[in-house]
């Protein structure tokens, strides 16, 4: 069973997944990274550009899902270099560090909130969020071409591609395409029809959303609902 709550880290959000015997669905594209805890592990979920089925038996989790662009700043490496990675964080930050966090987790009653606590003291520590990124995400999640978000912005768009892979792991189309399939599935979930869902989610017609969900979600719109997606 899969729960979740908003975080006292701004835009982030905390939550928790449980063993429910059911099959494992596969983790979609969200333009987000996240810190993990599973079974004394604690692991960096990288930015995502396609569905990542997770391997082994289904298992209890909790997580910290940071607003997209955020992450790297907190955790001290760029996001493209864990694009669709899955990485133990004592590979990204001193051994004996992790360690104690572990530790610290082990012995919480509440691991989730624990590994809260962990985000919000690295916050603490890392400068503060660039609010051009905050403002890139708001635009393209709005369905705004790159191109006239980038001008809006007074960025060109060779840099703002620079900038994205840092903060995003790729490039701010893939982004936009990304969010987009986000709002797709957001309509498609409160019951509007696929047509509609297409033209109001930024697609050309209902084919384009077809195809971009299979792209970006290995499988039919249909499919990945009926599952939960």
């Amino acid at each position: 069973m899969y729960t979740e709550r908003v975080s006292r880290l701004t835009g982030a959000v905390v939550w928790t997944k449980r063993p429910t015997g059911t099959a494992v669905q596969p983790v979609l594209p969200d333009g987000c990274m996240d810190l993990l805890w599973s079974e004394g592990r604690l692991l960096v979920a990288g930015p995502d550009t396609r569905p990542y089925a997770p391997e082994g038996p289904d298992r209890s989790w909790a997580g910290v899902r940071f607003f997209p662009g955020t992450a790297p700043a907190l955790l001290g490496v760029p996001a493209h270099e864990l694009r669709d990675l899955r990485a133990d964080l004592a590979d990204l930050w001193p051994a004996a560090r992790v360690r104690r966090l572990c530790g610290r987790i082990a012995a919480a009653p509440d691991p989730a909130r624990a590994l809260e606590d962990i985000a919000l003291e690295r916050a603490a520590e890392a400068e503060a969020p660039d609010p051009l990124l905050r403002r890139l995400v708001e635009c393209l999640g709005e369905g705004r071409p790159v191109s006239a978000t980038a001008a809006e912005l007074g960025v060109g768009e060779r840099r703002l591609h620079r900038r994205c892979l840092t903060a995003f792991g790729y490039g701010p189309k893939t982004l936009s395409r990304i969010l987009r399939l986000r709002r797709a599935l957001a309509l498609a979930r409160a019951g509007t029809p696929y047509a509609e869902t297409a033209i109001r989610a930024g697609y050309a017609d209902q084919p384009h959303l077809a195809r971009e969900v299979r792209r970006l979600a290995g499988m039919p719109l249909g499919e990945l609902l009926a599952g939960g997606g």
